[in-house]
């Protein structure tokens, strides 16, 4: 297995979820010093919200808690992610299904669910938050600090084991 130097992280529109796993992501690297080393991005199934930023509620309560969402914009998946991608870390079962369905056979062990990183949430997926209210944004946050948290420990092991 060769090291992961990048990662993508994949729900329905690319405005709630996967940007928030992207900018928590990139906050975690950046502080454990990993920042420049990896290159991480988020895209959606669909393509309903191409070009867009994320979702206000999103940016809205990221920012809350110190992560910027600000810059990013929406775009869809596409075909030569399933090469240029180490990984390819879906939010929810539908989504996953929807990958393993559109990857090419040499690409598929790149492709699983990014709640497998979890270290306390014992749930499968993120849920997606857009039609709830207050307290889904506030779960898919710490739903994704924790499965970032157990995905940077991941990276550092390998990290120490390159070294």
């Amino acid at each position: 297995m060769h090291a992961i130097t990048s990662i993508l992280f994949v729900c329905t529109g690319n405005i709630c979820r996967s940007p928030t796993a992207e900018a928590i992501l990139r906050a975690k690297l950046e502080v454990a010093g990993l920042g420049q080393r990896l290159h991480i991005d988020s895209a959606g199934t669909h393509l309903q919200h191409i070009g867009e930023a994320p979702d206000s509620r999103s940016q809205h309560f990221a920012l809350l808690r110190s992560y910027d969402l600000q810059h990013l914009r929406a775009r869809q998946i596409k075909a030569d992610d399933f090469a240029s991608f180490d990984l390819l870390l879906a939010m929810d079962k539908h989504n996953l299904a929807l990958l393993e369905a559109a990857c090419p056979l040499p690409h598929r062990h790149k492709v699983a669910l990014f709640m497998n990183y979890a270290i306390t949430t014992e749930a499968d997926e993120v849920p997606d938050p857009y039609y709830g209210g207050a307290a889904g944004f506030e779960q898919v946050l710490d739903y994704i600090e924790d499965a970032a948290a157990g995905l940077l420990a991941t990276l550092l092991a390998e990290q120490s084991l390159d070294c």
